[in-house]
């Protein structure tokens, strides 16, 4: 029975990738058998409430995965939804992740964290659904992400900005008409206009 046990949650870390204790009680297995299936080096403890199957292969996102996993209703944004399109050149050393104004900020002791606060729209626009070893992760799409560079342009620098929309542009990963949408959504179209110009010219 036991043994069992432990092997469904086994299972369950390898399906989903991360396993946090919540995600057996809604499968109705106690947490001791989490315990248990660590104590017998069948999962490692990643980060408080954060597990995965020992020797699993480790995505090189897998600091996103985390994050994601410990909020849900977050978004990859920035300097890091940038790195996941190759889109910058920028190695970003933190995780940036877009919540809503009120929204609780989760505690991670493994990965930093840079908090962004977008409401309306622009935290619910241009969202995009990966899977990151398992985990389901919320990620700016290309377009939107250019804008929001723009938008966030005083915190990140304007030079990473114009540097994502040339490789957006270049690679094709991001259309002119979603760059314009997503501009007027952040409010930045203007902004962006002659950037996008000269780059088409």
């Amino acid at each position: 029975m036991v043994a069992s046990r432990v092997s469904k949650v086994v299972e369950l870390a390898r399906r989903k990738g991360l396993l946090r204790p919540r995600d057996l009680a809604e499968v109705g297995i106690a947490r001791e058998y989490l315990r248990l299936a660590v104590e017998r080096g069948l999962l490692e403890r990643v980060a408080r409430g954060l597990y995965r199957p020992v020797g699993a292969t480790v995505s090189e996102h897998v600091s996103l995965a985390e994050v994601c996993k410990k909020a849900p209703s977050g978004v990859i944004c920035l300097l890091s939804a940038l790195s996941f399109h190759e889109l910058t050149t920028q190695l970003p050393r933190a995780v940036w992740l877009a919540v809503g104004p009120r929204a609780r900020v989760p505690a991670i002791e493994t990965v930093g964290l840079e908090v962004v606060r977008f409401s309306g729209r622009a935290l619910t626009a241009g969202v995009e659904t990966h899977d990151i070893g398992g985990v389901e992760a919320r990620v700016f799409g290309a377009a939107k992400t250019v804008a929001d560079c723009f938008k966030c342009r005083s915190r990140i620098g304007p030079d990473v900005a114009i540097e994502a929309l040339r490789d957006a542009l270049g690679q094709r990963k991001a259309a002119v008409d979603d760059l314009v949408r997503y501009g007027r959504i952040c409010r930045v179209a203007e902004v962006m206009r002659p950037y996008v110009e000269a780059m088409l010219a």
